[in-house]
């Protein structure tokens, strides 16, 4: 019998596995498809809307899924499924079958989306979680580190390699978690005696009727829909705005995919740096902190993607733009962090799937719009429209963290009574 490693040890290892096989395909992505499928700004945005298109349409059954059978089957499948997408992404150049492979890629990231979150929390119960998905996310910088300087290696070789490889990696892993990867503590959402269908019906109705009873869920849920109309205009038109709007430096005979190369090193350097300090204060165990470093985060990263869009100078613009990545990769795991925190275990992996697919719903919404507009007047300004796009979500955090105080007052007014009497 193979003996299982321990839940952290896993969850560890997926976070840096998953980066790095994630930075082998984001580091040379869109250089692939400007330069070798020859995609205008606005068939970028699409291929990324289809992509969350497929998210949107999936989540929530596979995400029931996950709460009705086991965590660790959904997360096996959807790493098969990334891996699928990505061979035939990087196989074939053709515009139709990277948008094939973004539907296989989304499928698959369904499966993945809240379940990896939901197992985590259940198997390691007795762990501080904020520190659990900090601790996750350093490791995934590791990771991304690694994926990145392969994939700048391997593609000055060729663009499309980098991304094969990491589909195949994806299928690897997925066996490897097969063997190694516990579930000791799952208990199915719906009752036993209910079939396929009703079990489903079910788990979706109790984690609806969850989100509704909790204002600050609907809050974060909120959050979660300006991020997502906002994201894929940064994803897909960053890169861009380096390759079309300013002069890259030469690197001798060295490929442009270098820099990309050079600048995701860079800003998981950095990010790692602010995610050390960032792990130190939440170690506090305040609930409160965890809104008020993402309000700030927030308030900085728009600065600076503002700042990206508008400027042509490299300098300057490579500044921004470690910035701007930075803010946004210490952002994910406090947000994650706090928005489980106010779920229920027998929901949690449906509630992160809908959160997922309201992503994905704002992703479908803002992306083409942004494409519009890049592709009519400049990617520039498309940029500066995406940071427009975040700013929200500061009212939002303002509101929320005033919900969690007058929570926690109401909590320590009730102990005080409690002990008086």
């Amino acid at each position: 019998m193979v003996k299982k490693l321990s839940a952290y040890k896993i969850y560890l290892l997926f976070s840096a596995i998953t980066a790095m096989c994630f930075s082998l395909v984001v580091t040379v992505m869109i250089v692939y498809h400007i330069e070798k499928v020859h995609l205008n700004p606005l068939q970028l945005i699409l291929v990324g809307t289809t992509l969350e298109t497929a998210c949107f349409l999936f989540e929530i059954p596979t995400g029931i899924v996950a709460d009705v059978y086991s965590r660790k089957l959904s997360i096996i499948i959807g790493a098969v499924l990334t891996g699928l997408g990505f061979i035939l992404e990087g196989s074939i150049s053709s515009f139709a079958f990277i948008l094939v492979s973004q539907i296989v890629w989304g499928l698959g990231s369904t499966f993945v989306s809240g379940s990896v979150e939901a197992w985590i929390a259940e198997e390691e119960k007795t762990k501080d979680l904020d520190q659990i998905y900090i601790r996750g996310a350093q490791a995934g910088q590791i990771g991304t580190v690694i994926g990145i300087i392969l994939s700048t290696i391997i593609g000055n070789l060729s663009v499309r390699l980098p991304i094969i490889l990491s589909g195949c990696l994806f299928i690897v892993f997925a066996l490897f978690l097969a063997l190694y990867m516990p579930e000791n503590n799952f208990k199915p959402s719906a009752p036993k005696d209910l079939n396929t269908f009703k079990k489903m019906g079910y788990t979706f109705k109790s984690g609806f009727k969850f989100i509704k009873s909790k204002s600050i869920i609907m809050i974060l849920l909120s959050v979660t829909l300006f991020y997502g109309l906002s994201s894929e205009g940064y994803d897909r038109l960053s890169n861009a705005h380096f390759l079309q709007d300013t002069t890259l430096p030469k690197l001798g005979n060295l490929q442009p995919v270098t820099w990309f190369g050079i600048f995701g090193i860079a800003g998981m350097i950095l990010s790692a740096i602010v995610m050390q300090f960032v792990a130190k204060k939440l170690e506090k165990k305040d609930k409160i902190q965890s809104g008020k470093i993402l309000l700030a985060t927030n308030i900085f990263y728009i600065s600076f993607m503002l700042v990206f869009a508008l400027t042509k100078n490299f300098s300057l613009m490579l500044i921004t733009y470690l910035a701007t990545n930075m803010f946004r990769t210490i952002n994910e795991p406090i947000f994650n962090a706090w928005l489980n925190s106010h779920i229920d275990d027998n929901a949690r992996a449906t509630v992160l799937s809908i959160n997922g697919q309201i992503n994905a719903l704002g992703q479908i919404l803002g992306g083409p719009i942004i494409g519009i507009i890049a592709t009519k007047i400049s990617v520039s300004i498309g940029i500066a429209c995406t940071s427009l796009l975040v700013t929200p979500v500061l009212v939002l955090y303002i509101i929320s963290i005033i919900i969690d105080k007058k929570d926690a007052n109401r909590v320590k007014v009730g102990n005080d009574i409690y002990e008086n009497n």
